[in-house]
């Protein structure tokens, strides 16, 4: 069944396809994750040492774990939608340079 776009074979193999972003936007994604995931446990941190006294180990290290995954969490839904958004502009790119 012919497609509605037929590109020449040259033009398709000498271009690899690939939905992955580049290695360094990977890179930098990840490095924001972990990040977010200190910051998050800081703010874990001093929030419950701000509001408790005398032995406070556990509710620390309860806060440091939530605050940890609440913004490694936040900022990898955040670099997943930033890295698709990536993929769809250059998508958008090869298209027009296709067409020209």
């Amino acid at each position: 069944m012919p497609s509605s776009q037929s590109f020449p074979q040259s033009q398709v193999a000498d271009k690899k396809l690939s939905a992955l972003p580049s290695p360094a936007a990977r890179a930098i994604a990840f490095a924001s994750i972990i990040v977010a995931g200190l910051a998050g446990a800081l703010i874990g941190s001093s929030m419950v040492d701000l509001q408790c006294s005398g032995s406070c180990g556990t509710p620390i290290g309860i806060g440091i774990l939530v605050g940890a995954l609440v913004g490694a969490g936040g900022m990898s839904v955040v670099s997943v939608l930033g890295l698709r958004a990536i993929g769809e502009w250059r998508e958008l790119q090869d298209r027009e340079s296709q067409n020209l």
